[in-house]
C-alpha cells in the first residue's frame, strides 16, 4: 500500500489550499485517513481524520476553516484549507489506517506567509 499526497504550496495568509492523498497497491478495506502535520521545530499532530462510514475529527485548531472528505471510488481523501494562517505552516503528511495496519505518505510542505 502507498500514500501519494500532493497539493502543497505557498500560500499567503487568508488564502486557500487542498491537499490530495490517493491510496494504492492491494487494499483490502480503508478503516481511516486523513492528515497530520509537522510545524518546523515541533512534533507531528493530527490535524483531520475521516473514517470510512464518513465520521470525522478535527484538530481544535483547524475546526471550521479546514474540511476532510474522502473519495471512497477513487481511494483517495482530500482536506480543503481555507482561511489559512501563518501557524498551519507545516509539513503534511497522508495517514491511512487500511485493513488493520498504519500507513504513511511522503509529507507536503505548506508554507503561508504573513
Amino acid at each position: 500500500v502507498q500514500l501519494q499526497a500532493s497539493g502543497g504550496g505557498l500560500v499567503q495568509a487568508g488564502g486557500s489550499l487542498r491537499l490530495s492523498c490517493l491510496a494504492s497497491g492491494s487494499i483490502g478495506m480503508i478503516n481511516m485517513l486523513g492528515w497530520y502535520r509537522q510545524p518546523p521545530g515541533k512534533q507531528r499532530e493530527p490535524v483531520a481524520l475521516v473514517s470510512n462510514l464518513g465520521s470525522t475529527n478535527y484538530a481544535d485548531s483547524v475546526e471550521g476553516r479546514f474540511t476532510i472528505s474522502m473519495d471512497n471510488a477513487k481511494n483517495t481523501v482530500y482536506l480543503q484549507m481555507n482561511s489559512l494562517e501563518p501557524e498551519d505552516t507545516a509539513v503534511y503528511y497522508c495517514y491511512g489506517m487500511i485493513s488493520g495496519a498504519t500507513y504513511w505518505g511522503q509529507g507536503t510542505q505548506v508554507t503561508v506567509s504573513s
